[in-house]
């Protein structure tokens, strides 16, 4: 049910932020990058709104469902659907409303929060009942890979971006920074995992994620390199797919300790 409701509100981000960016002109006809279905017309906006509509109520079942059969209706039930609409809320107000927070820059600490700290410490409280504060590194690795997912979307979009009044942190710092910044988020991604392996450690199989190393390499090597944006399309999928290779060997590394 985690794993169902995360998904859904995934899929909800990435459906209202192709509405949102419509909306507000970052998908204009001189972004370069991958069609975006309101952009290109394949999909009207009330269509996009519809399916808007969908993924937030099946965000709300799915959510619910999950709250119910962790907590009952106790108190930490009601905490956790706080959260959870926040999560909602922040999904949808990306880019898309009145004030989208993705335009003034906000949009990575969002990610972090999220995708790092929300994601990780509040499926273990979901799963345990019970917080452990060294679960704050691998969260923060989590949060700091997906930040870097963004990064490297935002870099690509640096020239499109300015031009719609979008103010990412690229746009804000310039790609030689945002690219230093890049490599930081992944540096410091990998050693949050290694101090919180060097705190428990009980068995090298703990290590076993420094096997993702090289493909944080590659991507690191990409960014670095591909100074034109349609060249660094397939590095979020990329860096995105890295991050499971991570997660997946950080999760079975834990397990054969």
């Amino acid at each position: 049910m985690a794993c169902l409701t995360t998904l859904f509100l995934q899929v909800l981000s990435n459906l209202a932020n192709d509405y949102g960016d419509s909306e507000h002109g970052a998908d204009h006809i001189g972004r370069k990058g991958p069609s975006r279905m309101v952009q290109s017309g394949f999909i009207s906006k009330s269509q996009m709104k519809n399916a808007i509509g969908i993924l937030i109520l099946l965000s709300l079942v799915s959510g619910l469902s999950l709250l119910y059969f962790a907590f009952n209706f106790g108190l930490y039930f009601w905490i956790f659907l706080s959260f959870g609409l926040l999560c909602i809320a922040a999904a949808i107000t990306y880019t898309a409303g009145y004030r989208p927070y993705g335009y003034i820059g906000l949009g990575d600490i969002s990610v972090f929060i999220f995708f790092g700290l929300m994601g990780v410490c509040g499926s273990y409280f979901l799963q345990t009942q019970q917080f452990n504060w060294l679960l704050i590194l691998p969260a923060t690795s989590c949060g700091l890979l997906s930040t870097g997912v963004l990064n490297v979307n935002n870099i690509r979009d640096i020239d499109s971006d300015k031009i719609a009044g979008k103010y990412s942190i690229p746009v804000r710092i310039g790609r030689p920074r945002a690219v230093l910044y890049h490599i930081g988020l992944l540096a410091f991604a990998l050693v949050a995992a290694v101090v919180f392996v060097l705190l428990n450690f009980q068995s090298y199989f703990q290590l076993l994620f420094l096997l993702s190393l090289p493909l944080f390499l590659i991507n690191v090597r990409a960014v670095i390199l591909n100074k034109d944006p349609i060249k660094l399309d397939p590095y979020l999928k990329q860096l995105a797919l890295s991050t499971l290779v991570f997660v997946l060997f950080f999760g079975l590394g834990e397990y054969l300790k």
